[in-house]
C-alpha cells in the first residue's frame, strides 16, 4: 500500500459530502512493468491537482489480475469497498451492477461531454441495461501478431500472414527450418489465441453474435473455425506452453520461434523490458483476417455504492476520463486513449499504429472475451474450464455444445 499526497484535516468525509475529502483509495492490479509507471504518472497529476487528497494505493499484484480480483471480492462482500476500484471494461462489471455495488455514471458522463469524445461502438459495449458504470482510462488491442523479422528473413518468409490458411502454410516452412511457428503460455493466452482464430475465420459480425448468442455455436462455420483453432494449436509449443506472456514470446525473441499473438502490451515488454527496437528486432501487424477490426480491452474504474470518500472519487473519475489524464497514463503504460481526441505525437513507434486505426471511424470494433468485455464472469468460467477440455481433445463440436449450453444455464 503506498500513500502519495499530504495528509489534510481529519475531518468528517462520509459518502454523500459536497466537500473533496481528504482521502482516496485507489485501487487496481497495475504492479507490473509499464502499468505501475503509468498509474504513478496518473496518480501524480491527481495529487497535483488535488494537493491535500491522502492517496491511498491499494495495487494487489499477481494472477494477471486475478488476486486483485479475488481480495476485491471480499471487500466487496464485507461492505468495505475502496473509493475506485479497476474492472475491464464490459461485462466483467456485470455482476457487480446487478448486485447494486457500483453507482451508474451517466450524469457524469453527460456533464463531461464524454458521449462526444468516446466511440459510440465502444459506449455500447460497456452500456448495461441502457446505462454507464465505468469510465474506461485506455485501450489496448487484443489481435495482434507479433512476429520476429529476422526468422521470417532467414527462412524467406516475405510477410506475414493474412489469413490463418497462410499461417498454416507458413508454419510447414518454419517447421522444416526448425523454428517454431506459434508460441502460447497459459490457459488464458489460449482463450486469447481462440478468441483471435475465431475473429479472424468468422469476421466481426458472426464473431459479435457469438456473444448474444445470435449467432448459433454449434453451426458449421462455428465449429470450421474451432477446429481451425485445433490446427493452429498444433503448430505451436503447446507441450511446453511457457507459465505466462512473457516468457511465451521469449522463444521469439531469441529467434527461436516466429509468431505470438498476444496484447499490444507486449511492446512494453518488447522496448523497454528486452530494450529492442520497434520494426528491427520485432514487428506486429494485425492478426490473421482481421484487418480494418480492433478487438478491443479496456481498463475502467467503477464509483462504489458507498464509496467512504464519493466527491473525491468523482473527481478521480472525472480526471481518469479526461484528455490531459488519458494523454499522461497512456503513452507511459503503452497504451492509447479511449478518447479519440487524444495527442497524436504522444503515441510514437507500434503506440502509433493502433492510434490511428483506433481512431478511425471505418474501424470495426469489437470486444475480447479473454479480458472481460463480452462474456460475464458466469459465463466466462465456464468457457474457460470448456476451454481445457478442448485444448485436450480437440473436439470442436463438444466445446461448441458445452459454450452454448453454458450460456442457457448462465444467462436465462
Amino acid at each position: 500500500m503506498l500513500l502519495l499526497g499530504a495528509c489534510g484535516d481529519d475531518d468528517d468525509d462520509s459518502g454523500g459530502s459536497a466537500a473533496i475529502s481528504n482521502e482516496f483509495e485507489f485501487f487496481s492490479w497495475w504492479t507490473g512493468g509499464g502499468d505501475s509507471e503509468g498509474k504513478e504518472a496518473l496518480l501524480a497529476l491527481f495529487a497535483d491537482q488535488n494537493p491535500d487528497v491522502e492517496i491511498v494505493d491499494s495495487a494487489i499484484a499477481g494472477g494477471a489480475g486475478t488476486n486483485a480480483q479475488a481480495e476485491l471480492a471480499n471487500r466487496l462482500l464485507a461492505d468495505n469497498p475502496p473509493d475506485s476500484y479497476q474492472r475491464h471494461a464490459g461485462k466483467e462489471l456485470v455482476a457487480d451492477i446487478e448486485a447494486d455495488e457500483v453507482e451508474d455514471l451517466d450524469s457524469l458522463y453527460d456533464d463531461e461531454g464524454w458521449r462526444d469524445v468516446f466511440p459510440e461502438q465502444l459506449l455500447d459495449l460497456i452500456t448495461s441495461d441502457g446505462k454507464l458504470y465505468s469510465v474506461p482510462v485506455n485501450i489496448h488491442r487484443s489481435n495482434v501478431l507479433w512476429y520476429n523479422p529476422a526468422v521470417l528473413d532467414e527462412v524467406g518468409i516475405a510477410a506475414p500472414p493474412t489469413t490463418w490458411d497462410e499461417f498454416l502454410t507458413q508454419a510447414t516452412t518454419l517447421e522444416a527450418a526448425g523454428k517454431i511457428p506459434l508460441t502460447v503460455g497459459p490457459t488464458w493466452t489460449q482463450q486469447h489465441l481462440l478468441e483471435n482464430v475465431l475473429l479472424g475465420e468468422l469476421g466481426p459480425d458472426v464473431y459479435s453474435g457469438l456473444w448474444d448468442v445470435s449467432t448459433d455455436w454449434e453451426s458449421a462455420e462455428v465449429v470450421d473455425a474451432l477446429d481451425m483453432f485445433t490446427e493452429v494449436l498444433g503448430h505451436s509449443n503447446l507441450d511446453s506452453a511457457a507459465a505466462d506472456w512473457q516468457p511465451a514470446i521469449d522463444p521469439l525473441i531469441e529467434g527461436d520461434a516466429a509468431y505470438n499473438v498476444m496484447g499490444d502490451w507486449a511492446d512494453t515488454y518488447f522496448r523497454v523490458e528486452k530494450e529492442l527496437t520497434w520494426e528491427t528486432d520485432y514487428g506486429a501487424t494485425t492478426s490473421p483476417g482481421t484487418d480494418g477490426v480492433f478487438n478491443f480491452l479496456s481498463d475502467t474504474f467503477t464509483l462504489p455504492q458507498d464509496a467512504p470518500h464519493r466527491e473525491t472519487a468523482i473527481e478521480w473519475l472525472k480526471l481518469a476520463g479526461s484528455k490531459e489524464g488519458q494523454d499522461t497514463f497512456n503513452p507511459v503504460k503503452g497504451s492509447i486513449p479511449a478518447r479519440i481526441d487524444g495527442d497524436p505525437s504522444l503515441y510514437t513507434d507500434y503506440l502509433q499504429v493502433p492510434f490511428e486505426d483506433w481512431t478511425d471511424p471505418s474501424t470495426t470494433i469489437v470486444g475480447s472475451l479473454a479480458h472481460g468485455v463480452v462474456a460475464d464472469n458466469a459465463w466466462k468460467t465456464e468457457i474457460d474450464s470448456a476451454l481445457q477440455e478442448f485444448v485436450e481433445s480437440g473436439d470442436a463440436e463438444g466445446f461448441a455444445g458445452a459454450v452454448k449450453q453454458a450460456y442457457e444455464d448462465t444467462q436465462n
